[in-house]
């Protein structure tokens, strides 16, 4: 992205979304006299918000009149099969909470364009305000949208549904299972099809089935291969870090309204409701493997490495119907995303499409995913193919064009840009992934953070640099000058650098942090990406409020607990394990689940917790048995292994010091650690 976010009057003004030229934007539509599209007045949430400045409205003028907004057929597609919606936008859990509400986004029905929103982004949370129940093909195929940020597909089998992706809560599952049960006749379900390993997609899974039926072999659970494995620990390992980032990129912390959060792209935001989780009975395996799942014929592709880890597609071929999952919505996806998780591939993710494309999309009629909308008719399915799977080809193939020409990860996302063809295409639009952190995953991934500079090598924490910053600059006076200045005249990447350095260097400096929230909350406003959008009002708020007070972490769900394996779970207590307390500290625990008969080696040695499988150490210090059952409740956090042994629950022999001693060197992680300096409000 060029300039202070748009600085720079040049050519990218031809670009249309790579916002640029702010200068000669304000000149064009202040000093010429030429109208502005209406936009509509609200109130701003915050006391200390600002609305708009005549540079984001001017930027935001200019992308309308550019953009094919001319092109509806989006608007076509996400309406067309509508059957009903039900009597409620609020879905509330049986204790009376609301756990989903769409009614806080109805000011984007109002039909006005709001300059605090990026118009592309606008469009995209309009279309994204399907609510209810969709045919998609007549007597087969039905959709609920707009219950979760995921969607619900319903396959009519022979003898009632299967269920493709079964949303986040378990509130929301059964609410859209509830809905298309009134409209087309009451079913029971055979079958749940998780498409992969992100939450959102099986999280809901006990609101429309229940363990005793898939036990009794009445309903599959079926899954792509590495499904359990990447559920567990994406979510496990880094899952305090990733939740406190979650509630920015999501805009959890901020309201819905024209000045917070809008949409998620995908869809509009994450229910809050139960989730769960239920282990496959049927994992597909192969690339390319066919079932008979309740007289319907289904081919499923396993397409490792895109979205997730561990992802499918499947393909009707009688109906000529293609589902695409993740791997293709309405917009850019994360090749990093902001919450956190694996770099995925964007090479191997166009390739799979492209694969998807020769196999099954030369001939479809019809497209689902697992978000936004179908698509009809064979062209319009391979015109959509081809662009998502040129997007992630480009930005692979030119970003890397780029570092092979020296451009580095602190240059790539101001110097890659999208082809203006593909700019051109709604559905390649950058809602959810961006350019800019896309662009930088792309290095990262090849070849990692490090810029080539000795000095961004081992660099001073900000915190730390900051002062020596803040003083060669002349004070927090001087820095407030100017950063005022260049905020009033627009550049706010400019005052986001020198206002960054000051809150650094003086986390209690109000008026730095109250301009720096000014400045972020203009660049939220222009961003496309709803991802970023929300992540710059997400920490304006927390400047000007303080950040979130959160309780205690919630424990392990007890179906997550049921499905992390023994070596997960003690995994993720290393990862507790504070090293310099630890380092005092060498024991070897024999760790024995008499129930499944499995045998692990836990050993304390270097400040460091590690464990082995299917071993038992001849010089252990403490041998620990304990039924794999009773361990469940540790994972869950309601107990710990010393008051369930002292509770007679399994059996220890030897050194049981060793217990306390690993019990004194873990950390209780908190859910609401400061991200922006200055943040946390002091306690009481």
């Amino acid at each position: 992205m060029p300039g202070d976010y748009y600085s720079e009057i040049s050519m990218k003004i031809k670009t249309f979304g790579r916002i640029s030229g702010r200068s000669i934007f304000y000149f064009i539509f202040t000093l010429t006299g030429l109208p502005m599209l209406e936009v509509t007045a609200q109130e701003h949430f915050n006391p200390k918000g600002i609305r708009a400045s005549n540079f984001t409205s001017a930027l935001h003028a200019e992308l309308r009149q550019n953009l094919p907004f001319e092109d509806e057929r989006d608007f076509e597609e996400s309406r067309r099969g509508f059957i009903a919606e039900p009597q409620s936008r609020q879905i509330v859990a049986a204790n009376g909470n609301i756990v989903w509400d769409m009614t806080r986004y109805d000011f984007l029905l109002d039909g006005a364009n709001y300059d605090s929103i990026h118009p592309s982004l606008q469009r995209q949370a309009t279309l994204n305000m399907n609510f209810g129940l969709y045919e998609v093909v007549p007597g087969f195929i039905y959709q609920v949208r707009g219950f979760d940020l995921a969607n619900m597909t319903l396959v009519k089998g022979e003898t009632g549904w299967i269920l493709f992706d079964v949303l986040l809560t378990s509130q929301t599952s059964a609410a859209a299972l509830a809905l298309a049960n009134e409209q087309l006749g009451e079913l029971p379900v055979r079958a749940v099809v998780y498409s992969h390993s992100h939450v959102d997609h099986f999280g809901g899974v006990r609101g429309v089935i229940t363990e005793a039926e898939v036990q009794a072999g009445t309903v599959q659970v079926i899954a792509p291969t590495g499904f359990m494995e990447e559920a567990i620990s994406e979510n496990v390992y880094a899952g305090n870090a990733m939740s406190r980032r979650a509630g920015l990129q999501y805009g959890r912390v901020i309201p819905s309204s024209p000045f917070g959060q809008v949409d998620s792209a995908i869809g509009k935001g994450l229910a809050v409701g139960t989730t769960g989780l239920i282990a496959p009975t049927l994992v597909i395996e192969d690339d390319f493997e066919e079932h008979i799942i309740d007289g319907v014929r289904i081919i499923f592709q396993n397409t490792p490495g895109t979205e997730a880890p561990a992802e499918m597609n499947a393909w009707f071929p009688q109906q000529k119907v293609f589902w695409a999952a993740e791997n293709i919505t309405a917009t850019i996806h994360n090749i990093y995303t902001l919450r956190g998780a694996l770099i995925r591939d964007a090479l191997v993710w166009s390739k799979q499409i492209n694969e998807a494309l020769y196999r099954y999309g030369v001939q479809a009629e019809v497209m689902v995913s697992s978000h936004n909308w179908p698509r009809w008719g064979n062209e319009r399915i391979q015109e959509i193919m081809r662009a998502q799977r040129d997007a992630y080809a480009n930005l692979n193939n030119q970003v890397l064009n780029l570092a092979n020409q020296g451009v580095t990860i602190n240059e790539i996302h101001n110097e890659y840009e999208v082809p203006l063809s593909l700019q051109q295409q709604w559905n390649v639009r950058q809602y959810h992934g961006s350019e800019f952190h896309n662009s930088r995953a792309v290095i990262n991934r090849y070849l990692g953070y490090w810029d080539g500079n000795p000095a961004t090598l081992a660099p001073l924490s900000p915190a730390d640099s900051a002062p020596l910053y803040v003083e060669m600059m002349g004070g927090a006076d001087a820095i407030l000058d100017r950063a005022q200045a260049l905020h009033d005249g627009g550049q706010y990447r400019l005052a986001m650098e020198i206002l960054n350095k000051l809150v650094y260097a003086e986390p209690n400096n109000s008026a730095g942090k109250d301009l720096l929230a000014a400045v972020f909350e203009q660049l939220g406003y222009q961003y496309e990406s709803a991802s970023m959008r929300n992540v710059f009002l997400s920490s304006a708020q927390e400047l000007r409020n303080g950040a979130p007070v959160i309780g205690a972490p919630r424990g392990t769900s007890p179906s997550f607990a049921r499905a992390m394996t023994t070596a997960q779970w003690w995994d993720a207590v290393a990862i507790r394990v504070d090293s310099g307390k630890a380092d005092a500290f060498n024991f070897i625990i024999n760790f024995i689940t008499a129930d499944t008969g499995q045998g692990f080696v836990i050993e304390m040695s270097g400040g460091t917790l590690t464990n082995i499988e299917g071993y038992a150490a001849e010089n252990a210090d403490v041998t620990i048995t304990m039924n794999r059952s009773d361990l469940e409740t540790v994972i869950m956090g309601e107990a710990t292994l010393v008051s369930q042994l002292q509770a007679g629950i399994g059996s220890v022999e030897g050194n049981q010091g060793v217990l306390l001693q690993l019990a004194s060197v873990l950390v209780d992680f908190s859910p609401g650690f400061e991200v922006m300096p200055g943040t946390i409000r002091p306690s009481n």
